[in-house]
């Protein structure tokens, strides 16, 4: 998986599959999710909650379907920032099973002070995370 420097491993359970006999588009967005939080764990223990002061919202994503997936796929899962503004940043994610591609998307997070209800600037110590992770990618 070139130029994705995290990975995440998952396999596809009975409850990601849909009436046609295929990963839902609602399971995709929760593989999305578990890799984001290992993704956000590997990068010094932030969770969508908590990135130095403040959380997450995802106010949009994107899903590209290249191959069906079934029940018991064994996926690797990539994850990169590909994007960095004031108060968000756009993750990219690929999907492949043995190599292949399956999906590719991204997600648009914006930091936000859950307290005030709204949005707030990406907090130094987590900017400092991603773009160490933007390089690295």
């Amino acid at each position: 998986m070139e130029n994705f420097s995290f990975h995440y491993p998952y396999r596809v359970g009975i409850g990601d599959i849909n009436y046609g006999g295929h990963v839902s588009n609602a399971a995709v967005l929760t593989i999305f999710q578990d890799a984001r939080l290992a993704f956000l764990a590997a990068l010094g223990s932030f969770s969508e909650i908590e990135v130095g002061g403040c959380g997450l919202i995802m106010p949009e994503a994107h899903l590209y379907y290249r191959r069906e997936m079934f029940h018991g796929d064994s996926l690797q899962v990539g994850v990169r920032v590909v994007a960095l503004k004031r108060s968000g940043f756009t993750l990219e994610y690929r999907i492949e099973r043995t190599g292949e591609l399956t999906v590719e998307g991204n997600t648009l997070l914006v930091c936000f002070d859950y307290h005030k209800r709204k949005p707030c600037r990406i907090p130094p110590v987590f900017l400092a995370a991603l773009e160490r992770a933007a390089v690295s990618g």
